[in-house]
This record gives structure tokens, sequence and C-alpha cells, in this order.
């Protein structure tokens, strides 16, 4: 395997690195003061991609492009940490018959343990009533009564791996859960809403569990917020750009909605400072699936699908455009007869 090329464009966990290092010829793309000078010379050896979200990257972001794609001729996969793969064009690899991968599952509770944290944190102003009482203001008087979660509705934006484990979380709380997806789910008896404003009409807690993308960029806007009115919650544990930001904002500062509990945003690590200045609204720095084991387990698995990719067996966990091997095969035959 030492002579199999593969480009790592950020610096991924040491994990990843000790793995592929010792069995593959691993091309530090970050450590290169001239990247475009690297990818001249190393391009055309190139059989995989090992990548991740800027999240897990140390925040430098390198998308994984079709003009970058189509400069490593011989590239066969793009291993992706993360759940999410926005960073990386599936649609464009699966035309060319290049496999794309990602690492679900695994951080499926961490995640959803996170997503409920914020929903408490939001409902109930724990935060808040924390610094009250280190400021010593519990001296003088109590903390001010809240929101309950009592009697209140989830719709849940997204009802995949991670919104499943958020809603049996929310049910083991007493709280009741809708649901809208781009498709029904078969498996579940939530009610189902046939609209993104449906849903969050009937709803209180609004919990976004979607991809990132093009296709939900800004798709949580002012009316969507409205709808949700003066008692609802917005938490948000998938990508920053599902919500408009600016609007979200608004939202908050008149009232619009009750909280907000916010894991992502828009333009990550740099946060907007009108919702720093927000004491009412909770914000974390894209912890959700950031425990060591959880974080352990991702990163082996993109290790594993690599190397299961290159030991001729099926991938672990590919995505979604590039799970279909049959189409894979015949992209890459019509590659190779117009290439």
């Amino acid at each position: 395997m030492s002579q199999i090329d593969i480009l790592m464009p950020v610096p991924l966990p040491q994990l990843v690195r000790d793995a592929l290092g010792s069995r593959y010829k691993v091309h530090q793309l970050w450590l290169d003061a001239d990247k475009e000078a690297t990818l001249a010379r190393v391009g055309g050896d190139i059989r995989a991609i090992a990548t991740g979200a800027p999240i897990l990257a140390e925040d430098m972001v390198y998308p994984i492009s079709p003009a970058l794609m189509q400069r490593l001729p011989k590239l066969e996969i793009v291993a992706n940490l993360g759940v999410g793969y926005d960073n990386v064009d599936a649609q464009w690899a699966a035309s060319q018959g290049i496999c794309v991968t990602n690492t679900p599952d695994v951080l499926t509770e961490e995640t959803a343990d996170t997503a409920f944290g914020l929903t408490l944190n939001a409902i109930r102003q724990f935060p808040r009533a924390e610094k009250y009482l280190r400021d010593g203001k519990w001296l003088t008087r109590p903390f001010e009564l809240t929101a309950s979660l009592r009697g209140r509705t989830m719709g849940i934006l997204g009802l995949g791996r991670i919104g499943k484990a958020i809603a049996q979380r929310a049910e083991a709380f007493g709280v009741k859960v809708i649901y809208h997806s781009r498709n029904r789910a078969s498996d579940v008896s939530y009610p189902y809403m046939d609209s993104l404003i449906a849903l969050a009409r009937a709803c209180d807690i609004l919990m976004i569990v979607v991809p990132g993308g093009p296709a939900t960029r800004n798709i949580v806007n002012k009316e969507v917020l409205e709808a949700l009115g003066p008692n609802g919650v917005l938490i948000n544990i998938a990508r920053g750009t599902i919500v408009d930001e600016p609007a979200l904002i608004e939202a908050l500062r008149n009232r619009t909605i009750l909280s907000a509990g916010l894991d992502v945003f828009a333009d990550e690590p740099r946060v907007p400072p009108e919702l720093i200045a927000m004491d009412h609204v909770v914000l974390l720095p894209h912890v959700g699936s950031a425990s060591q084991a959880t974080r352990d387990a991702m990163s082996q698995l993109q290790v594993d699908n690599l190397d299961a990719w290159f030991a001729g067996t099926d991938v672990l966990t590919p995505v979604a455009e590039t799970a279909d091997r049959n189409a894979l095969a015949a992209a890459r035959q019509k590659g190779k007869m117009t290439g």
C-alpha cells in the first residue's frame, strides 16, 4: 500500500495521520508553502483524498471541487471526516465514478446529547442562571422564573439518524415530536408535516438536523421564524448556512421567537457580535460530536473506508450520491472511454 498516493489538503486528527502515513504515501498539502506547485508535481499520482469539514481540520477550508478533482486523473475516492460533506462536490464526483465516504453513525448519540443539552439550556436559561450565581446576584434575590419544557412540541427538520436519536430523547422528557423531511419515514409514528412552514407553525421547538449545502441555504428564514412564534425556540446543530442569520438576529432582538441554541454558524469560527451580545441565546463553538471517544471513532471510520477501498472490498459508509457501486463503475468506464 505504500505506493498508493493520498492527498490530505487539511490537517486531520493525529490518529488519521498516523494510520494513513504508516501504509500509504500521504501528501500533507497544508504544510506546503506552494500548494499549486505540489499539486502540479503529485496530482497525476493521487488516488485518494482524505479531508474533513473545517471544524474538524483546525478551521482550515479547502473545498473538494470539480476543479480540484479534475487535476487528479487517477482519483478514485474522497474520504471525508464528518457526517456533513458539503465541503465535497459529491454529485460531480459520482458523475466521474469517484466514491465519496463520510463518517456517520459513530457520532449520532454524542450529537443528539448536545442537541438536547442546547434545548434544555435555551428554554430553562441555565447558562444565565449559573452566571447569576457566579456574579453574586443570588445573594440579593432569586433568579427569575423561566420558560418550561413541559407541554412543548419539538418539530424536527430532518429525521435521519441523528434526528431520530434526538426524537427518542424528547419522548423520554415527555415532549411531543413531529417532523418534516424530504421523504416521509416509514419506521416512525411521529406526525409528518408536509412543509417547513407547517412544521414551524405546529411546534415551539424547531430542531434543525438537515445537511448543509445550496439546497438548504437560508431555508430557515424570516417567514419560518415568524411561524415559530414568540414562545418558539430554535436549535441548530446541523450547519449555520441553513439559517438566515440576519433574520434570526432580528427575530431574537424583537422577541419574534423566545430563544435559540446554536452550535453552528454561517461563517465559523466568526460568530456575529449581535448574537454574542444576547444573553438569552445559548452559543456553543461547534462541539456537537466533540468528545475524544467520538472523534477517535470518526477518525477510525475514515481510515477504515480508505483501507476497504484499496483492499477491493465495499466501503463502510458511502454517501448517498455514490452508494450505487454499479453506477460508479459505469461512470468510471465512461470516463475512461471518453478521456
